[in-house]
């Protein structure tokens, strides 16, 4: 039931195509592997925004590839990932 809740959540709002497929690997790498995002990914993920960034990692959770994960930690990852970006969207940027 949760993952139809995602899914409809991903279709309702259109996450699949409001980031590029780079970043889209960088910010799966940054949350289920090891791996850090840049500037431009981070931006295009908080376009995204934190419902579809949520949907997602829950739905790639459910997929039997990644049922060693741990969600707890994979869920406080990608919070902490979600928090980060947002810091690093509402820092400003060093003058040159």
């Amino acid at each position: 039931m949760a993952a139809k809740e995602n899914d409809q959540i991903i279709k309702e709002n259109n996450c699949e195509t409001k980031m590029g497929l780079p970043c889209v690997l960088e910010a799966f790498n940054s949350i289920f592997e090891i791996g850090s995002i840049s500037n431009k990914c981070c931006g295009e993920l908080v376009v995204l925004g934190k419902v579809c960034h949520s949907a997602l990692v829950k739905r790639t959770l459910g997929n039997p590839l990644f049922r060693d994960l741990s969600a707890a930690t994979t869920i406080a990852k990608s919070i902490q990932t979600w928090n980060n970006f947002l810091a690093l969207i509402d820092s400003p940027s060093p003058s040159a």
